[in-house]
């Protein structure tokens, strides 16, 4: 039987910019999606703990080092500059399987702490 875990998780990110134009979807910091083994385009749930929306979509690259956390296209109506996030992905896997998450803790300038 498969089930689904968490794969990872970028924990408490300061959203950098919201753009409405945009087709849709979060662009994360190169680094950033390194660090918690994300897959661009790979859908992703963001939670808000600002305001408390959340909203599904899909990773998009922004530049390594430029600690960019950008909303795009429709969820710019719900989650804005200067929110604090959650960025969660998941994975189906045999539930005899051990896992562990790769969590990413950063802080309000989206620097890595953990």
């Amino acid at each position: 039987m498969l089930i689904k875990m968490l794969k990872s998780k970028i924990h408490r990110a300061t959203v950098t910019e919201a753009n409405l134009d945009y087709e849709g979807s979060i662009s994360i910091d190169e680094s950033l999606i390194n660090a918690a083994k994300l897959q661009p385009y790979e859908k992703v749930h963001v939670l808000d703990i600002t305001n408390g929306n959340r909203v599904e979509t899909y990773v998009i690259k922004a530049p390594a080092g430029s600690k960019a956390i950008c909303i795009n296209g429709a969820a710019a109506h719900l989650i804005k500059p200067k929110d604090t996030i959650i960025i969660l992905s998941y994975c189906s896997i045999e539930h005899t399987v051990q896992h562990t998450p790769v969590i990413v803790k950063v802080n309000h300038k989206n620097e890595i702490i953990d």
